[in-house]
């Protein structure tokens, strides 16, 4: 049993998609539903062996891939991958400017160079790879571009320095939306909340406690999210159904911001199914409560 999408299977024939962060978690996720729809996709990334990983499941799914390794904040090495996605696809049609990180620290903390590392990973890195793509190729051809951002409403305690590199990723996207239109080129955001994706495993065991037992409590679907769920709002934001919407922002974050303590108790939520149509998928190891763990 392949992906099971929502959306017809030929939505993207003929077309390719670039998804920067694609070894792995939502990126990973986003590429097979994008395959198993059609794209010709090419995903971008620091680890080879994760890319070629992602490359096999696709492959042995019938889809079509390509692998290029790069580091998005490396402005030359940005610029040949581009090129060489365009040499080996023809063409770009969608980005999903998926890539970033970040480690949960406060503000005193946290050093300049860890701040600027941040926000180059989740900002800079981003820009470079979506104005390339627009120079490039969707200026004269037009296209679609997804960036990915975060629940960074009213501020992210503990996570400072990638709220400032999201927060500059919205309005980065808004102000693009606007000077790209005339190409035809549509730049929106995602903003996942908790999603229960192998990102979560990069964080450090003393995490452990907070991911597993205080994160769904302040959430009103009180779950975390599928990496399915968010890469069906990428997919719908890279579609056609999508022509009339640029510079604005899905959240896929089960109602986190609208939660409002002390106004507001949180009920045990009902009726509501995860959907996880990712036939690959994995729960994050740090989620396992098993006795083992």
């Amino acid at each position: 049993m392949g992906y099971q999408s929502v959306f017809k299977p030929d939505l993207f024939a003929g077309r390719t998609v670039v998804i920067t962060g694609g070894g792995s978690g939502i990126g990973r996720c986003t590429a097979h539903e994008l395959a198993a729809l059609g794209a010709g996709v090419a995903i971008v990334g620091r680890n080879q062996d994760k890319l070629h990983a992602v490359q096999d499941e696709i492959r042995s799914d019938g889809g079509r891939v390509s692998v290029h390794a790069a580091d998005i904040r490396d402005e030359a090495a940005v610029s040949d991958v581009i090129d060489a996605i365009l040499a080996e696809h023809g063409r770009i049609d969608g980005l999903f400017n998926n890539a970033g990180g970040q480690y949960r620290a406060p503000l005193e903390t946290i050093s300049t160079k860890g701040f600027e590392a941040v926000v180059r990973n989740n900002l800079t890195g981003g820009f470079i790879v979506m104005r390339e793509v627009y120079t490039k190729w969707m200026r004269s051809h037009g296209g679609a571009i997804v960036n990915m951002i975060a629940d960074i409403w009213h501020g992210w305690p503990h996570f400072g320095h990638s709220a400032a590199a999201r927060g500059g990723m919205l309005t980065l996207s808004e102000s693009a939306a606007t000077e790209w239109a005339a190409s035809g080129v549509r730049v929106n955001t995602i903003a996942p909340g908790s999603i229960a994706s192998s990102g979560l495993d990069t964080y450090d065991t003393k995490d452990t406690d907070f991911l597993r037992n205080q994160v769904t409590r302040e959430i009103p679907l009180q779950r975390y999210g599928t990496e399915a769920e968010v890469s069906g709002a990428v997919v719908f934001l890279l579609s056609p159904a999508a022509s009339f919407i640029t510079g604005t922002c899905i959240r896929v974050d089960g109602g986190a911001p609208n939660a409002k303590p002390g106004w507001w108790q949180l009920q045990p939520a009902q009726h509501n199914t995860p959907f996880d149509g990712f036939h690959r998928s994995a729960p994050p190891a740090i989620l396992d409560t098993s006795p083992a763990n």
